[in-house]
């Protein structure tokens, strides 16, 4: 069903509206990122600005639930800098985006702990074993202090 044509029922193109409807009904998506992915398919100057708008007043684009929704998608894999990275990708406010950093930066140590169990079985006899763990983490957005702490051996908690 996924194809690049645009999507069509019953022979008719389907509306900016309804194009932003079926993107927000799969999950939560940014102003910038329903800008972006709608953007080709504006057929009228403003009329863009006008459907987004429209949707935002009637609470359908929220920035809120797309930082809460990424969280809880990605704090049990990543870490804060590659969660951040991913927010800011998604066009949110820098303000939204710091504030979810803090609470993240709480939760780090152990969330990373609990990511490098997963993923090993234990402290690394040699150093090139602590390098692949360290990289391990660090590929996932943990901060230096955090993989040191992890990776270091027995938990400090």
């Amino acid at each position: 069903m996924n194809t690049a044509k645009p999507a069509t029922k019953a022979g008719f193109a389907l509306s900016l509206k309804g194009r932003a409807l079926r993107y927000l009904a799969a999950r939560e998506h940014s102003r910038a990122e329903l800008e972006r992915k709608l953007a080709p398919h504006e057929e009228a100057p403003g009329q863009l600005a006008q459907v987004l708008d429209e949707l935002q007043a009637k609470d359908f684009i929220s920035e809120a639930r797309v930082v809460e929704s990424v969280i809880h998608r990605r704090a049990g894999r990543y870490g804060a800098a590659r969660i951040k990275h991913e927010l800011l990708n998604k066009g949110l406010g820098a303000e939204a985006v710091a504030e979810a950093m803090d609470g993240l930066k709480a939760s780090e140590l152990a969330r990373a702990r609990e990511i490098w169990r997963k993923k090993f079985d234990g402290p690394a006899a040699d150093a090139a074993g602590r390098a692949k763990q360290m990289r391990f983490l660090a590929a996932r957005g943990f901060g230096g202090e955090v993989i040191r702490r992890v990776v270091s051996g027995p938990d400090d908690e």
